[in-house]
């Protein structure tokens, strides 16, 4: 059997601080600290503990060369559980499902570093509501009582400043005046099959194919997008929508068309959406939720193993989000975006691998409710009057 490290690894000490109960004891109050070696590689889930002498091992590796095993001249105690882990690639067929999840990552051209951020900061069944609630951080005072004063709202330079004249407001101010994340949708209302239709025309379907060859084409939209790649699909989970059926769709750009994907469980939907947003039941109930999924290996084939990509990445489902919470606004609907959400949940719904796709954010959109029964931030008081 042949092995190599894993292509992508960074190796972390954590302290575990504790009461010394044997300075206790003595009559003294002393803490001890404990530091264990965590390895964290971009094609697994968890960290793996490692000790010394298989940190040392793997350091000693290639990624790309492979080693006998009997060459290791290590104790298989040493090396077997980092293979089990899948820090060691083997070319045994046993071991095929680590070896292709790691040569993926190396093959989608990922910068380690955002590798590595990308795969450690997904959510798995987190509920982020029921958090905030438990640990009483609710309200903006909550979160000043419990955090202390955070820093200034501006940053403020030495000098004077000079004031710019305000200019007279046009239809376009007042549409942005509207512009507030809604928490209460109306659950029994649906919105028009040709506003959902003019919500994605107007943010994600492409104006413009601009074909370079058979196999390379570039897409024009109403949103930037770096590199002009445009590499973040739409998802929808659908709840009210006249004239849809209640369910799961992806929307093709081009052919500005739905088409319906198979539901993967039979929970009611509402439930779908609330395990995806992380909790926030104060957005499950959006008539519509869109799913923006950023194809990483569309935008890592012109920005191959490039330091900047993935913050461009996450520009473009900006950009997206801001299109569409003001198309919604102009369509007097409400909307909201959050990143707060269950990542791989909704990989599962969705049918993703998380490796060449996966979800960043979750916009929906929908009729606000007559009643203000969560808070929403709308300190003009534009959307609810005094």
């Amino acid at each position: 059997m042949k092995l190599r490290r894993c292509t992508t690894i960074m190796f972390e000490p954590r302290e575990d601080v504790s009461i010394d109960f044997n300075a206790m004891l003595a009559g003294r109050t002393e803490l001890s600290t404990a530091t264990t070696w965590f390895a964290l590689a971009a094609h697994l889930e968890q960290a793996v503990p490692v000790s010394a002498e298989q940190r040392e091992l793997l350091g000693s590796l290639s990624s790309r060369q492979w080693t006998d095993a009997s060459d290791l001249g290590s104790h298989p105690r040493d090396w077997r559980p980092l293979l089990e882990a899948g820090l060691l690639i083997s070319d045994d067929d046993a071991y095929a499902a680590h070896r292709h999840s790691d040569e993926g990552m190396r093959d989608g051209h990922w910068w380690p570093l955002a590798a590595l951020a990308h795969r450690h900061a997904r959510w798995s069944g987190v509920n982020s509501a029921a958090q905030m609630r438990d640990s009483n951080m609710v309200t903006a005072r909550d979160l000043r009582r419990q955090l202390g004063a955070p820093p200034p709202a501006v940053q403020v330079h030495p000098g004077t400043y000079q004031p710019l004249p305000a200019v007279d407001a046009t239809d376009y101010d007042r549409l942005l005046e509207r512009r507030t994340t809604c928490r209460n949708f109306d659950a029994a209302r649906s919105i028009g099959y040709g506003q959902l239709a003019q919500l994605l025309q107007r943010t994600v379907k492409a104006q413009a194919v601009v074909q370079v060859e058979a196999d390379t084409a570039f897409l024009k939209k109403n949103v930037p997008s770096g590199g002009g790649l445009h590499p973040t699909e739409t998802y929808l989970l659908v709840q009210r929508v006249d004239g849809l059926a209640p369910g799961l769709y992806h929307y093709h750009p081009v052919e500005h068309a739905l088409v319906a994907l198979p539901r993967q469980c039979d929970r009611p939907l509402q439930d779908v959406a609330e395990a995806m947003l992380s909790g926030q039941d104060w957005f499950a109930n959006a008539a519509a939720h869109l799913v923006l999924v950023p194809r990483y290996a569309r935008t890592y084939w012109k920005y191959r193993n490039h330091a900047k990509a993935y913050r461009a990445l996450l520009l473009d489902v900006g950009h997206i989000s801001q299109a569409l919470y003001m198309a919604a606004t102009e369509q007097g609907l409400a909307a909201f975006v959050t990143a707060a959400i269950n990542d791989v949940d909704t990989e599962q719904v969705f049918g993703l691998d998380s490796i060449t796709q996966g979800p960043v954010a979750v916009v929906g959109v929908g009729w606000r409710s007559e009643t203000l029964t969560t808070t929403e931030f709308d300190p003009n008081q534009v959307i609810w009057p005094a």
